[in-house]
């Protein structure tokens, strides 16, 4: 087996949701829960269809997005992965919908930091290991990193 990353391409802080699930129909369900959720979200999705013809399926609101996100997947290659780039909501948003659809195995990792993505691949072909979610640790907050985390949580409305 080879190893390899693929860095995924997407600009500044755009929040991204990686996935794998198990059916073709993962690309519908995954647009009708994501309407569904949030009324006039801006995203695009693509899977990576791992039989048959093997073809990155996509769907989306957002052309730009949607085609980032084929151009992504395609990168990937990785046997039924999906990725939703989210261009006007965040990944808490969505997040818990996302996992309820049926065909929905795991989520690898739902962010805005640059992420690369650990590939296995075989004579069969790929599929994914794990990702590199942003940087590694600095350090552990203290006294006032708590407190400005939990200023910037109110702030942004997630905390009252």
């Amino acid at each position: 087996m080879e190893i390899k990353t693929v860095k995924l391409e997407k600009p500044g802080d755009l929040n991204l949701i990686l996935g794998q699930s198990h059916f073709i129909k993962t690309v519908e369900d995954l647009h009708e829960v994501l309407v569904t959720a949030v009324p006039g979200i801006k995203f695009g999705l693509a899977f990576c269809e791992s039989s048959g013809p093997c073809l990155v399926r996509a769907s989306g609101t957002d052309p730009e997005l949607t085609e980032l996100a084929k151009r992504n997947a395609l990168s990937l290659s990785a046997g039924h992965c999906f990725l939703i780039l989210l261009g006007n909501v965040f990944p808490i948003n969505v997040l818990n919908a996302v996992k309820n659809v049926p065909e929905v195995c795991r989520i690898f990792c739902a962010s805005a930091n640059p992420v690369e993505v650990v590939i296995g691949e075989t004579e069969q072909g790929r599929g994914i290991l794990g990702v590199i979610d942003g940087e590694k640790s600095k350090g552990v907050e203290g006294p006032q990193e708590t407190a400005a985390r939990q200023d910037f949580l109110r702030k942004i409305g997630y905390k009252l």
